[in-house]
This record gives structure tokens, sequence and C-alpha cells, in this order.
């Protein structure tokens, strides 16, 4: 634990992230206001004492759509980037253990995958499945599994020349045996680094497909939504997007930060130079 307080970026990312959790875990605290509440009356007031973040085109205020729209989508990353995680693991470890037929087989579907921008791949998977909160999990997620694949494939290719999995082996360690307990514990660490910066990737993703109506359907709120709806007020009422919009930067730049000193804490030449 010392040895990772030691690092910045880790102390930064993870305030930042931890921050925002505990503000969209206790929303209901935060706010007197019903996410979905329309106001016409008081639509598009600048921040003030009543509307901390003012008030879109239908009233409703801001602070509390960002409060509630986050716990989707932070569920939203969290979820994709555990099925990615998940699925890409598993099938990286078995590619790069068994190699052979199964190795070339899952090597171009990757290829396949990786020809496609990510938005682009999350967009037709979500035309395809269509708009609901669990199809997001696996819109956003299928096109991170490659990210994971690779990492873990190399990984195990390296990991499984090394004496103690010859040694299990020699044993009679069965092929599974030999994967669960040998070789995933000691890819693990590696996935751990790219998982953070995975998050921020899926949170841009969530966002991106919000912004362009293929999100969260309505009426619940995602931070990608909020910057949709007010889009068309983006001059003339600043507010009703750029807090969302702030809200995103920022917690990626939190999982970005994370992930850097998560990588600088696993490379023992600069965490050797720290000292």
């Amino acid at each position: 634990m010392r040895e990772l307080l030691r690092n910045k970026f880790i102390v930064i990312g993870g305030s930042i992230i931890l921050i925002i959790v505990i503000i969209v875990v206790f929303a209901p605290m935060l706010t007197k206001y019903d996410y979905g509440a329309i106001d016409l009356p008081n639509k598009q007031q600048a921040p003030n004492a009543e509307h901390i973040m003012g008030t879109d085109a239908y009233g409703r205020d801001v602070w509390c759509r960002i409060v509630y729209g986050g716990r989707i989508s932070l569920t939203v990353a969290i979820c994709s980037t555990a099925i990615a995680m998940v699925f890409g693991t598993l099938l990286g470890t078995l590619s790069g253990y068994i190699s052979g037929t199964l190795d070339f087989v899952l090597g171009r579907i990757v290829d396949v995958m990786m020809a496609f921008p990510m938005l682009l791949l999350s967009l037709i998977i979500g035309i395809a499945l269509g708009s609901s909160t669990r199809n997001m999990f696996f819109s956003i997620g299928i096109p991170i599994i490659p990210m994971f694949y690779r990492l873990s494939r190399a990984t195990t290719m390296s990991i499984k020349e090394r004496s103690f999995v010859t040694a299990a082996r020699s044993m009679g360690s069965s092929r599974w045996r030999l994967i669960l307990r040998h070789i995933i514990p000691n890819v693990l660490p590696y996935i751990l680094v790219i998982m953070s910066s995975a998050m921020g990737g899926a949170i841009l993703a969530e966002s991106s497909l919000g912004f362009l109506g293929y999100g969260i359907p309505l009426p619940t709120p995602s931070w990608g939504l909020i910057v949709n709806d007010g889009r068309s007020f983006m001059f003339t009422y600043p507010w009703t997007t750029a807090f969302s919009g702030a809200f995103i930067a920022l917690t990626i730049l939190g999982f970005n930060l994370l992930g850097d000193g998560l990588r600088d804490h696993m490379d023992p030449k600069i965490r050797t130079a720290a000292r």
C-alpha cells in the first residue's frame, strides 16, 4: 500500500474516481429534485442558489440529472468492462496456451473486430440488439474484448515457458489446472493495468452513443444523453451541456491517471527509480 501511495498518478486518479463514486452513490442525499420532473416556468435558468448548475430546456435540474445519470454511466462502464475482461482474458489465455488451430481462428476473429473503430462497432451492435441498459453492456463490452485478448495472449505465451509452469506440468497437472491456478493469476496484474483505461473508453463510448441517440432509453438520464439534450443550446445556454461534459472528462481523466500509475507500479525499473 505504501508503494501505491507513493505514486502521484494513482493517488490523484483514485481520488477523482472515489469522489465521483461517492457523489453518484449518495445522489438522493445531494439533491431534492426529481431528475424527470418537468418545470417549464423555470426552464433554462442559469446556475443559482436553487439550481446550482441551472436547468435545461424542460426546467429539469441539471445537477440532479448529472448525479443520477452518473449511476447509469458508471454502471454501464463497469459491467461492459467486466464482460470484456472475462471473455478477453479467458479466450486470450486459451489461445496463447493451446496455440494451433484455436489460436489461428480466434486471432482472425479479433483481427476482424479490430478492423472496425470501437464506436462504429458499438453502434452496429447497439442497433442490432436494441436500446436498453442490458444491451448497452454488450454493445460496449464486445468491442473492448480485443484489448484484453491481445494482452492476455501475449502474456500467456511468455508465462507458459517459465520454470514453475514446466514443473507443474511435469507433476501431472491438467491443462485447466495449469491455466486456472498458474497462468491466469500471473496474467491478471497486467490485465488490471489496462482495465482502468478500458473503463475510461467505455464511459466515452456510452456518452458518444447517448449523444447519437442510441444510448440508454428515455427518461433515464446518462451523461451522454444530457449532453445530447442540450446540444441545441450549447452556445446560448452552455450550462446544459458543459457540466455533464466536465464530469465525463474528469472521470476519464481519473481512470487514465489510475491506469498510468498502475502501469508505472508494475514496471520494476520505474518503481526502483522512484525510490
